[in-house]
């Protein structure tokens, strides 16, 4: 069998795949969340690697192994880890892909005139989210001399081979700003800009390929979470698109394999980035990321006691017919794709004194809806939308998507596809899988609502982010 790490923005988990794609182990651990100031979010490296070993010595010992025969890699993007190269000792916590302090950079690298050429080099644009300004905050409060930077995927790597391999892939090298979309490499102008070191970043290797041993087991597949859930779900022509519903969603559409410009049919607010490198070819995706959307309902739970579990928003939201008029945009840390305002706050308007707590439940799992749906308004061509993640279980907010979106949605057999994403692309690298691997739909969801209300919901939702900008 494979292994996958999966090492996410709340846990660790390691899981077993056999050879015919199904997870026969599985063991979880959920490492600490720090909020230190307003919009700043870090987690502590020691604490994730801890995790991390810790599940993968269970699922090891679950499974034997003698009986491993390769570990692939998937990982939390653009969050950076600072350490000491020959110590090993981190130099700072790491700053998480939602930690939003380097807004001040970004604002003045845009007034400077920088984001249109970093974008036609990145695909991406100058936002806290990515790891470039993340870097250079780092590199201003710590000592720069011996320092190694790199995205989680290269700091379990790193500690799995006790500091033989400082590597990562495309997919995660393409979420920093200093990786060049035409050139498969750092960029010197990049660099130079955030006023990053060269020898202070990993090696970039093909994401199947292999990057160093663990215990005698090669690590021959890594691949940037996102990515590698597109992977798994099988979207490997052109034009396929996944979304996973997780802490935010993540909305990818694989591009033709001669790269578009900027924007280039996709709408201004959607990125490029790669999708994975295997057998000398590189893949390329667009991009929409919603920031808040699980976690609107665990803010419904903890931060309003209105709920007790995530499970029970189903039944509360088929308990009325509609929001009863109350709209809710959760831009709790800005607003993401296609908008890409960090200053964005989050609004909930429509309130009557009729208003109950299953309406604003019904509107919560409505936003997330309608944020997914103006991603896919700005990207083109897609025909059926592949789901994933946590809130995918939940049959009403699936039917919702589906009515939104004015297309199928549809929900696959086997629901751990990041995982088995990573597993896929390192079991292919040695020959443990085939070219292509089995999809099954468990359900499809289809549109059920007229073009009419349709398009009155979404004008609804316009007018409702408009406030919010």
């Amino acid at each position: 069998m494979v292994l996958a790490i999966d090492s996410g923005t709340t846990s660790c988990r390691t899981l077993a795949f056999d050879a015919s794609g199904r997870c026969v182990a599985l063991a979880q651990q959920e490492f600490t969340q720090h909020y230190p100031q307003p919009g700043w979010v870090e987690h502590d490296p020691e604490e994730i690697w801890r995790a991390q070993k810790a599940t993968l010595d269970s699922v090891v010992a679950q499974v034997g192994k003698q009986n491993v025969q390769a570990i692939g890699i998937t990982n939390q993007r653009e969050t950076i880890v600072a350490w000491d190269k020959h110590t090993g000792e981190p130099l700072a916590p790491a700053i998480v892909w939602q930690c939003r302090r380097t807004t001040e950079i970004c604002q003045q690298l845009k007034d400077a005139g920088h984001e249109p050429w970093v974008r036609s080099k990145t695909g991406l644009l100058l936002d806290p989210y990515f790891s470039g300004t993340k870097i250079e905050w780092l590199s201003q409060r710590i000592p720069t001399e011996n320092v190694y930077f790199g995205t989680i995927d290269t700091w379990l790597l790193w500690k799995l081979t006790d500091g033989k391999s400082f590597a990562t892939d495309p997919s995660n090298a393409s979420r920093t700003l200093l990786y060049n979309l035409h050139t498969n490499d750092w960029d010197e102008e990049l660099l130079g800009l955030f006023g990053v070191a060269r020898t202070s970043l990993p090696m970039i290797q093909p994401s199947g390929s292999v990057f160093g041993h663990y215990d005698g087991i090669p690590i021959c597949g890594i691949l940037g979470d996102q990515q590698a859930a597109l992977y798994g779900q099988q979207c490997i022509e052109p034009g396929m698109a996944k979304c996973t519903y997780g802490t935010g969603c993540f909305l990818l559409k694989l591009l033709p394999s001669s790269l578009p410009p900027p924007g280039g049919g996709q709408g201004d607010g959607i990125l490029q980035t790669v999708a994975w490198e295997k057998n000398g070819e590189i893949a390329y995706a667009a991009e929409g990321a919603v920031f808040v959307a699980g976690a609107a309902v665990q803010w419904l739970r903890d931060g309003l006691g209105l709920i007790e579990s995530a499970t029970e928003t189903e039944a509360l939201a088929r308990s009325v017919p509609d929001s009863g008029g109350v709209v809710f945009v959760p831009a709790f840390t800005g607003l993401g794709a296609p908008y890409w305002n960090p200053e964005a706050r989050g609004l909930i308007c429509g309130l009557t004194r009729g208003t109950t707590k299953a309406h604003l439940v019904y509107a919560t799992l409505e936003a997330i809806a309608q944020q997914n749906a103006d991603l896919l308004e700005a990207m083109s061509g897609i025909q059926t939308l592949r789901v994933d993640g946590g809130a995918s279980r939940n049959n009403f907010l699936m039917q919702l998507q589906a009515d939104l979106l004015g297309i199928p949605v549809e929900r696959p057999a086997e629901t751990e596809t990041t995982a088995f994403g990573a597993a896929l692309m390192a079991g292919q690298t040695i020959g443990f899988f085939g070219d292509t691997a089995p999809w099954r739909a468990e359900r499809i969801f289809l549109p059920q609502i007229t073009e009419g209300e349709r398009a009155h919901r979404r004008e609804t939702w316009r007018q409702a982010v408009a406030r919010a900008l």
